[in-house]
């Protein structure tokens, strides 16, 4: 799995026109589902990514997590992050788990964040996505 994370100050996500997810501060997270990951995965990376370090405290020091500010967390969907762009000149997405398989990690990422996180947000799998974002830093992690 990969998850690249920006620090934000808001982000949303829009659908055909529609609001679907948004989050004031906190963290945005693109999930990237390759084919060896599982239900473990998935959660081992949801419980990092709820305790990493990227808000500052009051010495300005990267050390208070999402979950420390209370901040929002909004999950979208990714499976350009798991291309193999090594070679060539068009990305290969042979390691991108399969689309059914993904939706179900992808879904129980999102409910067991809800059930570890007061405020979870969440795109829509497989759907043309519009996502807005107000970098704070700019602050931009990979997983």
């Amino acid at each position: 799995m990969i998850v690249l994370i920006q620090r934000v100050r808001q982000a949303s996500v829009v659908v055909d026109g529609e609001s679907v997810g948004a989050i004031d501060q906190g963290i945005l997270a693109f999930i990237g589902l390759q084919k060896e990951d599982t239900e473990k995965s998935v959660e081992d990376s949801l419980e990092r990514l709820l305790a990493y370090r990227i808000f500052s405290d009051t010495d300005g020091k990267m050390n208070l997590s999402v979950k420390d500010i209370d901040g929002g967390l909004l999950l979208v969907s990714q499976f350009t992050l798991a291309a193999d762009t090594r070679r060539g000149l068009r990305p290969s997405f042979s390691s991108a788990m399969p689309p059914a398989e993904a939706e179900q990690l992808y879904d129980h990422m999102v409910v067991i964040a809800r059930q570890r996180h007061g405020k979870v947000a969440s795109g829509r799998f497989a759907a043309d996505m519009q996502v807005e974002l107000v970098n704070d830093g700019p602050v931009t992690f990979i997983l």
